[in-house]
């Protein structure tokens, strides 16, 4: 089967379906799952995206849901290297990295986009995908396009850990235009390639700006696909 990429409205339906499955495996999201697989399976046969997807959702269908929800902690709560905060991989531990969370909150009110974060911050990446699939795609793409560097070395790391939530990252990638490098030394050629992660002293560490304390819910504020 000759795989293809996603356009248009098919974009849409992948990054709504990667949001939902990159947020915490609780009982609305798990409820969710047949309806992801429904709409999945009306994309076009080939799509590249949505075979990653479709696999990843059997897996968490045919999973209980405790396992599910502990490995959810252990990839993402409580190891940096598989943050989901995407500023993280380019500004770390710095000031600089506040301004960027302003700039994603400048663009979520500039395409009206209404969220209550309760706790998460505007960078989280199911956040991001949700802007992206159902308030702004032009703007939303933008974004991811604009940490793609992040996503990419965020989808290798889980390559590394062999998590299936690589399959899910691989298919945000997919969407994107260009192809994704093989390696993070590829990953830092690219143009405008994030510096590595380093706390650089400038201030002592926020732990608000990367909680690693696992959650035992997933943000009630994400508005969920229907």
């Amino acid at each position: 089967m000759r795989l293809r990429r996603s356009r248009g409205s098919d974009r849409a339906v992948i990054l709504q379906a990667a949001s939902v499955c990159l947020s915490y495996p609780d009982d609305d999201v798990l409820a969710m799952m047949p309806l992801l697989d429904a709409a999945l399976t009306e994309q076009p046969d080939g799509d590249a995206a949505s075979c990653q997807l479709r696999e990843f959702v059997a897996y968490v269908r045919e999973t209980d849901p405790m396992p599910l929800r502990q490995q959810y902690i252990d990839t993402f709560d409580l190891s940096r290297k598989h943050t989901l905060y995407l500023t993280y991989w380019s500004a770390g531990d710095t000031r600089r990295r506040g301004a960027m969370l302003g700039e994603f909150k400048q663009r979520y009110r500039d395409g009206g986009f209404l969220v209550d974060l309760r706790g998460e911050l505007p960078d989280h990446l199911p956040i991001v995908l949700e802007f992206a699939a159902r308030v702004d795609p032009r703007a939303g793409t933008d974004l991811l396009t604009e940490h793609r560097q992040a996503l990419e070395l965020l989808r290798l790391s889980l390559i590394e850990q062999q998590s299936r939530y690589a399959q899910v990252v691989g298919a945000v990638c997919t969407t994107l235009p260009g192809v994704s490098p093989t390696d993070r030394q590829a990953v830092m050629a690219m143009r405008d390639a994030p510096t590595p992660i380093e706390t650089v002293g400038l201030e002592p560490f926020d732990p608000r700006l990367l909680p690693i304390t696992p959650s035992p819910v997933a943000p009630e504020s994400m508005s969920r696909a229907r």
